[in-house]
């Protein structure tokens, strides 16, 4: 037998991710996908998530080879919305929220009109205690969220407005990657974002975007959109509170409103965190996993955790909506 066909799927507690795993030691993770590309894609495109697990994979190189194995088009994380650093040629480390802190399932990019169709993570170093990155089917979220939802959101669409000023959340250079503010006026209007220079540093954006998405080669109506992450109520009643203390609502640093500029109710907003809440699956990292998720069939986030923890992020196959 191929020693490149010496290679199980499984699953673990849930249905996702499956799981591909050697029979043997000594396979180097880059020269299997190379292998066996039309396998991937189709148990990717069935099940939306693949954790490849005891394959040889060192280092960061060596993901980087993983990723480029999987699709050359990877994506530079321009028009950010959390803090990341860049620690190689499009290689980032995954979102930098504090510990304490938990990141809400979510689909990357949802918040704008283009976005990654693969996502990949590397887990160079699990954290002594928590640190998962959540899943859910995006499809099962969706059938979770009441149609009446739904639909005025799909006719609505969805309004983000965005705030820059020193000192608070992310500065304009670290979200455009540029401190020409021509540069950032030109990516506003090519991707259909409303711009305002408050005063000489600080920055208004607002940009209507999709709130729901068809996948790509199945068709299937997806919910896709970060209103429960953009609007206030994601921080919790006391930081609501402090933030509206100091800023006009206008002005918080980010936030969400249908795409008409009216607001979204509290209650849908918590029917869809509850959707959310009750698909998600859990599994433990392990070092030199790799995760490849279809970023439109599949969510993420993160749970909070105790120790170092290093997981690597990378972004492939920029989809933009018509």
């Amino acid at each position: 037998m191929d020693r490149y066909e010496q290679v199980r799927f499984s699953t673990l507690e849930n249905e996702i991710p499956l799981v591909a795993q050697p029979d043997t030691a000594g396979i180097k993770l880059t020269d299997w996908i190379r292998s066996n590309k039309t396998l991937i894609d189709d148990r990717l495109e069935k099940c939306g998530a693949i954790l490849f697990r005891g394959f040889e994979i060192a280092d960061q190189q060596a993901f980087a080879e993983v990723v480029e194995a999987i699709s050359p088009r990877l994506l530079q994380y321009i028009y950010s919305s959390t803090p990341r650093t860049q620690v190689g040629d499009r290689i980032y480390t995954a979102t930098e929220y504090p510990a304490n802190q938990t990141i809400p399932l979510h689909n990357e990019s949802s918040y704008q009109r283009s976005w990654p169709l693969r996502l990949m993570f590397f887990c160079l170093q699990p954290a002594e205690k928590g640190g998962e990155t959540p899943l859910a089917d995006s499809l099962k979220v969706t059938n979770r969220i009441d149609p009446a939802i739904q639909q005025k959101f799909l006719e609505r669409e969805v309004m983000y407005v965005r705030n820059y000023e020193p000192g608070m959340d992310l500065s304009w250079q670290r979200v455009f990657q540029t401190t020409d503010k021509r540069e950032v006026e030109r990516f506003c209007h090519e991707n259909e974002i409303e711009w305002e220079w408050k005063t000489i540093d600080s920055l208004r954006t607002r940009q209507v975007c999709q709130s729901m998405a068809r996948h790509w080669t199945r068709g299937e109506r997806i919910w896709f959109n970060q209103a429960h992450l953009f609007h206030i109520s994601s921080l919790g009643e006391r930081t609501r509170e402090a933030l509206l203390e100091i800023y006009r609502e206008e002005d918080l640093p980010r936030n969400a409103y249908y795409g008409d500029g009216s607001r979204i109710e509290d209650g849908a907003l918590e029917t869809i965190r509850a959707a959310y809440l009750a698909e998600t699956v859990t599994f433990t990292w392990k070092a030199n996993d790799v995760l490849l998720l279809d970023n439109m069939l599949v969510c993420h986030g993160r749970t909070p955790f105790k120790g170092m923890r290093k997981v690597l992020a990378a972004m492939t196959d920029e989809y933009r909506m018509n």
